[in-house]
Formats: C-alpha cells, structure tokens, sequence
C-alpha cells in the first residue's frame, strides 16, 4: 500500500494538483518552512505512519528531506484529485527514536 500511495502523492505533486490547508499556511510560517520545501521532501519520501480512517480523506505521516537536506515530516491528506498539506514539522528526538522515522513509546 505505502508505495502506491507514495507514488500518487508524487504524481498528483507533479500535475501541481496540491491543496494546503490554512492550518497548514500558519505552521509552515511559525516554523519556517517553505512550499517547496514540502514539495522536496514528499518527492523523496517515504511514508512512516498511516492514518486510513482519518476523515475526509486516508492521511500519511511521510519522512522526507528538505532544501537544506534536514528531516522533514509532512502530514498529508489524499484523494483521487488532490492532495491535501495538512501540517509539516522538524521532528525531535523527544518525540522520535534516532531515525526519526520510529515514534517513542510513551511510558
């Protein structure tokens, strides 16, 4: 499944068929991200969680790398038409295991 949805996400990426979510505009200014560095990290991705009952469409946790080659993790909705840019962040090993791709267990 990851790997047909990794490559919709690609696909849809390249038609330009991107949506983002006003959500989504006031983290990526909060956390200084740009669209193209989304863009870059979804391109080279690889999805690390999946969200199949998330409403109104299946989201993914995808582990990417932007412009400047630091880890990125895009959440993003999709349909058949579009994708959905729900947030973005730099992950912290607070949070994530040393790969950043593992979420720690809570104890």
């Amino acid at each position: 499944m990851e790997k047909l949805e990794m490559t919709r996400i690609k696909e849809l990426i390249k038609k330009g068929k991107i949506r983002w979510t006003n959500h989504c505009i006031i983290r990526l200014f909060q956390r200084n991200i740009t669209q193209y560095d989304i863009e870059n990290a979804l391109l080279n991705g690889e999805i690390i969680e999946e969200y199949e009952s998330d409403y109104p469409y299946p989201s993914y946790l995808v582990y990417g790398i932007n412009l400047n080659n630091e880890v990125l993790h895009v959440v993003c909705g999709v349909n058949k038409t579009e994708l959905w840019i729900i947030t973005a962040y730099y992950p912290d090993n607070i949070k994530w295991e040393n790969d950043l791709k593992t979420r720690k267990e809570i104890k």
